[in-house]
């Protein structure tokens, strides 16, 4: 094995067109991030001065300061990913590679994945504590405390090493099994994803959370009503006790088959009044009435096959260029670093459709209940939730899967005061 000083010298010499030509990909997509991100800080830098809208005065600033602040924090955490994916095909991988020697091919492929895995994981370890006590903790975001936070990484953790270990070994075996294995392995992992969603909020969601039944008879009532309107069975609405850990407002329909049920924060149920509550479930309803998330599961499982298929069929020069061996532990290494290149190319086009089906689920829930309690629960959340109304074009095209407020709110028949801050 070269020396990893040999590696970076001979990936600078750039003899190898593959490897190249990725980490050109990967630098490119790097610049539109960090360009992306100097872009927002920069707009909403100048649209905070302007007079508040939507938000309380208070709110508008503080939201501002937050965009700010989290935009700030991905542009070190963008540049920190490089340093990262920069060490690991100059000499990482390598090293990885030569150090775990053992006779079990589909052994050593698990331990070497998973190795990869926990490395980063230890590695950006210190961004993750940044962002929860120290960003979110400073505005009023996460509630958590030090014993929660330490259970839910040794909860983590041991699923990672339990399920992960799982996925990973069968992996390797159908990679090791079929010549055309991108194929079976896509309809392994497309399986292993249905049927954690199918889980989730049975089986996931209770080792961190406590979920109880909806203790208000009267809504439990209302909201009941709403499902059966729609069509939608239902395993049950629960309450979920997500200010333990922080103050946002969130809601959502979990599960698959029988295993839907209604998830409400408890910060949503202090915070909105019921027609509001009402609004907002009925919205979400509104994207089970269009098939939304039979849409969505069919563009997921779109996309992931690509990935499969351009994966599935990396040459061996790739593998050679970063001096390791071709394996079914490399192959989903390199899986893991570059189908973010993908996901972020494909990101605006589903970003389009999906933001166009939101328009479409909000005038479902407006059915449901008025364009009035819908756009005040949305006024509500965003308050509540310190989200900055107004965003650059740039950042709403590559990453919005949502309609920006402003634009929701003037669907739903509210007049506002835009001001320069929208001329702008």
């Amino acid at each position: 094995m070269k020396n990893w000083y040999d590696n970076v010298f001979q990936f600078i010499k750039g003899k190898d067109s593959m490897l190249e030509l990725l980490t050109l990909f990967y630098i490119v997509y790097l610049l539109i991030k960090l360009y992306a991100a100097f872009m927002e800080i920069g707009f909403v830098t100048n649209a905070r001065s302007f007079k508040a809208i939507i938000l309380s005065p208070a709110n508008y600033a503080k939201a501002a300061a937050y965009k700010i602040a989290s935009q700030k924090f991905s542009i070190v955490s963008t540049l920190f990913d490089f340093i990262l994916f920069f060490g690991w095909i100059t000499f990482g991988l390598s090293t990885l590679d030569a150090t775990l020697i053992m006779g079990n091919e589909a052994l050593r492929s698990v331990l070497l994945v998973m190795s990869f895995i926990a490395i980063n994981y230890a590695l950006s370890f210190p961004f993750d504590l940044y962002q929860t006590f120290g960003l979110d903790k400073k505005f009023g975001f996460s509630t958590i405390d030090v014993k929660t936070f330490i259970l839910d990484q040794i909860k983590a953790a041991l699923m990672f090493v339990i399920l992960g270990g799982a996925f990973f070994w069968a992996m390797s075996a159908i990679i090791m099994a079929y010549d055309y294995w991108w194929f079976y392995g896509f309809l392994f992992a497309f399986v292993v994803i249905l049927f954690i969603n199918m889980i989730y909020p049975i089986v996931i969601v209770p080792l961190f959370n406590k979920l109880t039944p909806l203790e208000d008879k009267n809504l439990k009532s209302s909201i009941e009503a709403l499902l059966q309107k729609a069509g939608l069975k239902s395993s049950g609405v629960f309450s979920l006790d997500a200010s333990k850990r922080d103050n946002r407002l969130n809601a959502y329909f979990g599960g698959l088959g029988r295993s839907k049920r209604v998830v409400l924060f408890d910060t949503l149920i202090a915070k909105l009044e019921k027609h509001e509550l009402l609004a907002v479930l009925g919205h979400e309803l509104g994207h089970f009435k269009h098939n939304d998330i039979l849409k969505n599961i069919a563009s997921s499982a779109l996309m992931l096959l690509l990935m499969f298929a351009l994966f599935g069929n990396l040459p061996e020069e790739l593998f050679d260029a970063l001096h390791v061996n071709k394996s079914a532990g490399s192959v989903m290494i390199l899986f893991l670093m570059f189908s973010p290149l993908l996901s972020f190319v494909l990101m605006p086009l589903f970003g389009l459709v999906s933001r166009y089906n939101e328009y479409k689920a909000d005038e479902y829930g407006s059915e449901c209940e008025s364009q009035e309690a819908l756009a005040s629960a949305l006024v509500k959340l965003a308050d509540e939730n310190k989200s900055f109304p107004l965003s650059h074009p740039l950042t709403i095209a590559l990453y919005f899967t949502h309609p920006p407020l402003t634009e929701r709110l003037k669907k739903l028949g509210m007049h506002f005061d835009e001001g320069a801050a929208l001329a702008h």
